[in-house]
C-alpha cells in the first residue's frame, strides 16, 4: 500500500497536481492536465523529472481531469491510498486565517468570496467539488493564499475610502501567501539570523507580488484588494491609476467585462511588448518594445522594493523566488543595480551561477535567491489534517 498526500491547483481551463509520500518533502509525481476541454492535454512527472504513462482518460472538464491523473498515478503506485487532498483556494478573505478542512459549510462561505477574486476562486473550488466526488470520506483541505498576510497593521490593510467598504470587505488582502509562507521556513532553516529580521521577497513569475516580512511574518505586500495591484505582471497590469478605469468606461464605452479582460489577461509584460508573456522570450527577442516591457518590469520592481522597506523600517536581506526571479540572472542584476543605497550589491559571478546566496561579501544587505514549493506548504497542510507529523531533521 502506498499512502500519499494529493495537491491540486485549480486554474480555469488547467489542474495542477503532486503526489507526495504521507511522510517526505520530495514528491513522488507532479503533473499538470492544461487546456481542459476538447483539446485537454495531461503530462506526469515521477521525482527525478521523467516521464509517466497515462492513463486513458476524459480531459474536457476538471472531474474528468482529475479521475484521469488519479488512473495515471495507480499506473506507478498500483495500491495507492489517498489519506488527504490539500487545495490552493486564493481568497479566504477575513475569515480564513489558516487552512481548514472543507465542509459544505465552508465551501458556502468560500463561494461568497468569488466577486473578489472571479478569474480564480469558482474554478479553485471546481477542484475541490471534483476532488470531493472521486475521493469519498478522504479529507479536503483548503490553503489560502491570502491567510499569511491576515495580521498585517491595519495601515496596511486600508484603502482611503469611506470606511463601511472597508467592513464590507473591501480592504488590502495580499496573495501569494503559500510562496511566501514556504520562503519563510526556509531562511528560518537556512539563515535563522536573518529570518529573525526584516526581510523583502519578491515573488516574481508571471503572477508578481512582495512581501515585506518582519520575524517570518508579513507586514505588507505589493498585491492588495486583487491580484492586480502592485507589480506589472505576465499579463496583468499592476498598479494603475483609478481614474483610468473611469476613463476607459466613461468615454471608450468599455464594459466592466471588457476591462476586466484587458486587465487580467492582455496587459502586463503582453500588453508592453506586444509580443509575449514570457520574461525568457523577451530577453531573447531584444525588440525595441521588449526591452521597453523589461525595463518597465525592473523599475516597477526597484519602486516596490524601497516600498516594502519603507513598511519595515529598514531592510537586512531580499530574497528573490517565483520562475523569474529564480531563473532570470538578468532581472536579478538589473533590479539590484539600483539599490545600492540600501546596502544591495550583488556578485555577479555568484549571480550567474544562480547560488543560495548572491550578494557580494562586503554587502550591508545580503540578497538571496530560494527556490519557492507552494504544493509542499499545501501538502504539509493537508498531512496536519489528518494527524501527520511532520518529520524534524536528526
Amino acid at each position: 500500500m502506498t499512502q500519499a498526500i494529493l495537491t491540486i491547483n485549480a486554474g480555469s481551463s488547467s489542474l495542477k497536481v503532486a503526489l507526495f509520500p504521507a511522510q517526505g518533502d520530495r514528491a513522488m509525481a507532479t503533473g499538470l492536465a492544461d487546456r481542459i476541454g476538447p483539446e485537454g492535454t495531461l503530462k506526469l512527472n515521477g521525482p527525478f523529472g521523467q516521464p509517466l504513462p497515462l492513463a486513458p482518460g476524459d480531459l474536457s472538464s476538471h472531474a474528468g481531469a482529475l479521475r484521469c491523473v488519479i488512473d495515471s498515478f495507480r499506473l506507478d503506485f498500483p495500491e495507492l491510498d489517498i489519506l488527504s487532498v490539500g487545495h490552493r483556494v486564493v481568497h479566504g478573505g477575513d475569515m480564513f486565517a489558516a487552512p481548514v478542512r472543507v465542509t459544505e459549510e465552508v465551501l458556502a462561505a468560500l463561494a461568497t468570496l468569488s466577486p473578489f477574486a472571479p478569474l480564480h476562486q469558482p474554478h479553485n473550488l471546481a477542484g475541490i467539488r471534483a476532488a470531493m466526488a472521486a475521493f469519498d470520506a478522504v479529507p479536503q483541505v483548503a490553503c489560502f493564499d491570502t491567510a499569511f498576510h491576515r495580521r498585517h497593521p491595519w495601515v496596511n490593510d486600508v484603502f482611503a475610502l469611506p470606511r463601511a467598504l472597508y467592513d464590507a470587505g473591501v480592504r488590502r488582502y495580499g496573495f501569494h501567501g503559500l510562496s511566501y509562507d514556504y520562503v519563510a521556513g526556509e531562511l528560518h532553516r537556512l539563515a535563522p539570523h536573518l529570518a529573525e529580521g526584516r526581510v523583502v521577497v519578491a515573488h516574481l513569475g508571471n503572477g508578481a507580488s512582495m512581501c515585506a516580512m518582519q520575524d517570518g511574518r508579513s507586514v505588507a505586500s505589493t498585491m492588495g484588494f486583487s491580484a492586480l495591484e502592485g507589480l506589472p505582471m505576465g499579463t496583468r497590469c499592476g498598479q494603475v491609476d483609478p481614474g483610468v478605469l473611469l476613463y476607459l468606461m466613461d468615454q471608450r464605452g468599455m464594459s466592466a467585462a471588457e476591462i476586466t479582460d484587458m486587465l487580467y489577461k492582455q496587459s502586463g509584460l503582453l500588453g508592453l511588448s506586444g509580443l509575449s508573456n514570457d520574461m525568457r522570450v523577451l530577453e531573447a527577442a531584444d525588440t525595441h518594445e521588449a526591452r521597453q516591457a523589461i525595463d518597465y518590469f525592473v523599475f516597477r520592481a526597484q519602486r516596490e522594493v524601497g516600498g516594502m522597506a519603507a513598511a519595515l523600517g529598514g531592510i537586512d536581506a531580499l530574497v528573490f523566488c517565483g520562475g523569474i526571479g529564480e531563473n532570470s540572472r538578468l532581472i536579478r542584476a538589473r533590479i539590484c543595480e539600483r539599490l545600492g543605497w540600501m546596502g544591495i550589491e550583488i556578485d555577479h559571478e555568484k549571480n550567474d551561477a544562480h547560488g543560495l546566496v548572491i550578494s557580494s561579501d562586503l554587502a550591508r544587505t545580503t540578497v538571496m535567491v530560494v527556490p519557492t514549493n507552494e504544493e509542499l506548504v499545501i501538502a504539509r497542510a493537508a498531512r496536519a489534517a489528518v494527524g501527520i507529523a511532520e518529520r524534524t531533521a536528526a
